[in-house]
């Protein structure tokens, strides 16, 4: 009932589904509740709610429970959320493989671990799945589906169906591989950014700067692939032309950085001036974030309703 968990049941309970909220301890229940009731009303104020129901209907979709065979009763989708801890997860899919039925899908929030290593073993394994969602879910529609070996066609299927359902953005892969896609793109922007501050050729806010109000701006509404068509006449056109260029930049890309040292300092005291690393300071611009993100929602709604 994490900060992750709790965005899941929004985004359920936003898609007419009732959802029961599973916690080891009473009190990170009710505080979940509690802090899902001011996310939603003060949503539901600003008009940003998701789903066709009141804040108060979807509320009433949410119950909680510290009891796991209980919580799980009746469920035809169980999305897992613990922390990204291998054997705290294999424990609890341990236990979920005991109780649960043969059509029930079992989905998983990690962003790293490989469904092999989650799921191998598992009596229902071919029920089992990675639906791993951008933080904050409520706020960034993204889910990655990324299936074990063993996994059934229909899981895949019927786990896409229901993401699209609650209004997510689901992307199906046809394998697992590491990192997953979205954290490979993003590792490989945080790599070469790393880089080009470690070496001094760009100071780390205007570094930012390149992606916020240049990359980011087009990468909000198209991606790479479709960047490249719309740069040229279509990709092979594109292909033909930048080539050459491409692999001559890329070439000279160094190593994977080690993220440590002198450029730690460098990144730390250039966003530490911006962003004061205390509590207040951190909050109040996640929520800056989160604003921003819930209006280019908005936004990118309204754009595909025209």
């Amino acid at each position: 009932s994490g900060l992750i968990g709790r965005s899941w049941a929004m985004v359920f309970a936003a898609g007419g589904f009732r959802v029961k909220l599973y916690d080891i301890a009473q009190q990170q229940l009710t505080s979940a509740l509690e802090n899902i009731r001011k996310q939603m009303k003060e949503m539901e104020k600003s008009g940003v709610l998701k789903g066709a129901l009141s804040a108060e209907q979807q509320l009433a979709l949410i119950s909680v429970c510290t009891d796991l065979k209980a919580a799980v009763e009746g469920a035809t989708f169980i999305q897992e959320c613990t922390p990204e801890n291998l054997e705290l997860k294999k424990k609890i899919f341990d236990q979920l493989d005991l109780i649960v039925g043969d059509n029930v899908i079992l989905s998983s929030s990690t962003s790293c671990l490989l469904p092999s290593k989650l799921f191998t073993g598992l009596k229902h394994v071919k029920q089992c799945i990675v639906s791993h969602p951008v933080n904050p879910p409520y706020f960034v529609p993204l889910v990655e589906i990324v299936p074990h070996p063993e996994t059934d066609p229909s899981t895949t299927e019927r786990t896409y169906a229901l993401m699209k359902k609650i209004g997510q953005s689901p992307v199906k892969l046809n394998r697992e591989i590491e990192g997953f896609v979205l954290n490979r793109l993003q590792y490989a922007v945080i790599s070469e950014a790393w880089r080009l501050v470690g070496e001094g050729v760009i100071s780390p806010t205007d570094l930012d700067l390149v992606m916020s109000d240049g990359l980011g701006m087009r990468y909000a509404f198209i991606g790479p692939l479709e960047t490249m068509h719309l740069n040229a006449e279509g990709v092979s056109n594109y292909c033909e032309r930048y080539a050459e260029g491409m692999r001559l930049v890329l070439n000279t890309f160094g190593p994977v950085p080690e993220f440590s040292g002198e450029t730690v300092q460098k990144v730390n005291q250039a966003l530490s001036e911006k962003i004061p690393v205390v509590p207040k300071a951190l909050d109040a611009r996640r929520k800056w974030r989160d604003e921003c993100l819930t209006s280019l929602a908005k936004l990118k709604t309204q754009m595909k309703s025209d």
